[in-house]
Parts: C-alpha cells; sequence; structure tokens
C-alpha cells in the first residue's frame, strides 16, 4: 500500500470528520480506512488523530501533516492527470535524429505538415549520420536507412530505398556510357563514406551476381555533395533516389546501367521497446507511414 494512498485515507477523514464518510468518500469500508490511518501513523511514528465514539480531531502533528497533505495531494493528482493527457493526446517534445540528406530534404517538410495537424507536439530534430544511441542521448526514434543491425529497438519500415548510377550528361559525352559493371573499373566512382558496401558496388542481372572493385577521386559523408559533384561531371555517383530525384528530374543527371540491379535498402522508423508507446511517437510514425508510403513520391522520376 503506498504512501499516496495512506495519505488520501487521512486526508478524506479530516475533511469528512468521520471514518464512515472517508470510506463512502473513496469506496471502501470503514474497517479499511481505520487500518490505513493507523498504518499511517505507524509509518511516522505519531499520533495523527484524537478519536473518540463520536468524532476525531487531529493533533497537534496531525494538523501540521494535514496542511502538507493539502499541498501534495493536489499536485500529484494534477501529475496523474497530466500524464493520463499525454499518453491520450499527442502533445510534448519529439527529438528525432535522422541523416542528414533524407532528414533535410524529406523529413522537415514532413514535420512542418505534421504540426499542421498536432499543434501541441514541438519537435526537436537532429541531422546526422552515425547511429545514435537512442535511449542514452535521449532521442523518441530515430530514421535509419540499409539493412538494420540486430538490437533491442523496434523498427517500423516507412517506404523502399531505391538505388540507382547516374551521371551527368556532360561526363558520359565525355568518357563514355559504361555497359555492363566491369566496365565501371574504368571511371571515377564518387563514394559515399558510410555506405555498407564501401568500394565495392555490387549489381545483379537475371540471378546474376557482379561485384565490382571501384575507385574514384572523391569521398563524401554527404550525398548530396557526390549528387552535387557528380552534376558538375566529376563522376559516376551509386546513391539513393532520395538524393538523385531532383536531378532526374531536371535531366542534370542521368541513369546508366539501368537493366543491372541495385538491391534495394529499407527506411525505417526506429524506437525503443516500451509497453505503452507515447501518442506524439505513433501519430508521427503513422504520419511517416502515409505520407512515404509503399511507392514513395521521390521515385517519380527514378
Amino acid at each position: 500500500m503506498d504512501r499516496f494512498t495512506l495519505m488520501e485515507a487521512f486526508a478524506r477523514v479530516v475533511e469528512t470528520g468521520s471514518f464512515v464518510a472517508a470510506g463512502e468518500a473513496l469506496n471502501i469500508s470503514r474497517p479499511m480506512i481505520s487500518k490505513q490511518v493507523q498504518r499511517l501513523e505507524d509509518e511516522l511514528g505519531v499520533r495523527l488523530l484524537n478519536r473518540t465514539t463520536r468524532r476525531v480531531s487531529l493533533t497537534e502533528a496531525g494538523r501540521s501533516f494535514y496542511i502538507r497533505c493539502q499541498e501534495i495531494l493536489p499536485q500529484v493528482d494534477e501529475a496523474i492527470r497530466e500524464a493520463s493527457n499525454l499518453q491520450v493526446h499527442p502533445q510534448g517534445l519529439l527529438r528525432i535524429n535522422a541523416p542528414h540528406a533524407f532528414g533535410k530534404r524529406h523529413v522537415a517538410p514532413a514535420i512542418a505538415n505534421y504540426q499542421k495537424s498536432y499543434p501541441d507536439v514541438s519537435v526537436d530534430l537532429i541531422l546526422n549520420d552515425r547511429v545514435v544511441n537512442l535511449v542514452d542521448e535521449g532521442y523518441d526514434l530515430a530514421i535509419r536507412i540499409g539493412v538494420l543491425a540486430d538490437s533491442s529497438l523496434i523498427a517500423r519500415k516507412l517506404a523502399p530505398c531505391r538505388i540507382h548510377l547516374c551521371a551527368a550528361p556532360s561526363y558520359l559525352a565525355d568518357r563514355g556510357i559504361p555497359t555492363s559493371p566491369s566496365d565501371l573499373k574504368q571511371h571515377n566512382c564518387l563514394q559515399y563514406s558510410y555506405s555498407s558496401y564501401g568500394d565495392e558496388w555490387n549489381f545483379s542481372k537475371e540471378d546474376k551476381k557482379y561485384a565490382v572493385k571501384v575507385t574514384g577521386s572523391l569521398h563524401a559523408n554527404y550525398g548530396e555533395a557526390l549528387a552535387s559533384a557528380a552534376v558538375e561531371g566529376l563522376g559516376l555517383v551509386l546513391l539513393p533516389s532520395f538524393v538523385l530525384e531532383p536531378y532526374l528530374k531536371t535531366g542534370a543527371l542521368k541513369i546508366i546501367l539501368s537493366d543491372y540491379k541495385v538491391d534495394d535498402l529499407g527506411i525505417f522508423a526506429v524506437f525503443p521497446q516500451s509497453r505503452l508507446l507515447p501518442p506524439k511517437v505513433r501519430t508521427f510514425i503513422d504520419f511517416l507511414h502515409k505520407s512515404f508510403g509503399p511507392e514513395p513520391y521521390w521515385d517519380e522520376h527514378a
């Protein structure tokens, strides 16, 4: 039996003037109310109430303790109401971690639209390409792209992440158009530093696998930097369609080796295991899933 329950029983006896009335107010029996007050006195080591057959009255210690109860009990009630409201209505601070390129291009606009529907949720968006520790660093969720490692986190797939090999028309006019993966050995291949495949680019065609060791004059940990360099004609890039989309739309970059497939990755929302997922997290993940969907808008021109 927690101290809050004991304090509430004591306060109701004082306010109603009897154990019977206090029991009725709390919907418990008179003997149970009496037992709770007695236990509170035992824990405190002091008598709080003077009891007679007709009435109860406060001792000096009881009067002082009741004043404190009047301060504490409403605060506890308010805290319980606030916690319950947070579990029902999306509100409060939502801390999100996302990769730079995807976060800037797609998560940030989604947040703006989400907050139009849920104005009581404020967002702290942190962009970086490292794998953060959600619990230790205080994040509610993270957006991760790729093949997820085994962990204690819960993951929900938001959309596929399609990968394309691209180059600028000027580069292709100068260096020629590759016709097979092996041709890439003769080209300047710009590489993403955090890529899981490193300097070995993998393709498949009709169930046959092709692995090509590539070299290039530029490595970067930001996909947008590689795409910009490719637009200027520096070399080939192997990047997600969510980065390439504006350049494909304008023709600044062209997809090459389109008959060779690069395995799709996934875009996931990951969050710590929780029996009761806060509404701010649940509704935001649902919003992203609906916004991105199984056929993302950024694949329209890919």
